[in-house]
């Protein structure tokens, strides 16, 4: 993985505002959209946004990327609910995911979390 795709990835998820998330999947494909847009070629995906964040990831609120399903990393799940819950962010009944419906956030999106 190369820099370029590694600052990409931190600069996007240090925007992702409190109360909101995205999924890895989300931060690849504007990610990709955005090397793309700079005149890179494409590349990266869910899976290397997860490795950025777990080797790189400290400095940025890694918590605010969950899997598809909602579920922040098993590796450090408490971690991260503990985190969401503090930021207002919307869970499910059982508060082990992000609604993400309410939290789904993109970034030219301003509408504050409909959970809070």
């Amino acid at each position: 993985m190369d820099d370029d795709y590694l600052e990409a990835v931190l600069d996007l998820v240090e925007l992702i505002p409190p109360g909101r998330v995205m999924t890895y999947g989300t931060v690849a494909e504007v990610v990709v959209d955005r090397l793309v847009a700079a005149g890179e070629p494409p590349r990266g995906g869910p899976r290397q946004v997860g490795q950025v964040l777990a080797r790189a990831g400290s400095g940025v609120p890694w918590w605010r990327v969950v899997n598809a399903s909602g579920r922040p990393p098993e590796a450090h799940l408490r971690r991260a609910l503990d985190a969401l819950r503090d930021e207002g962010t919307p869970l499910s009944s059982d508060g082990l995911r992000v609604a993400l419906r309410a939290a789904i956030w993109w970034p030219d999106d301003d509408a504050p979390p409909t959970g809070r």
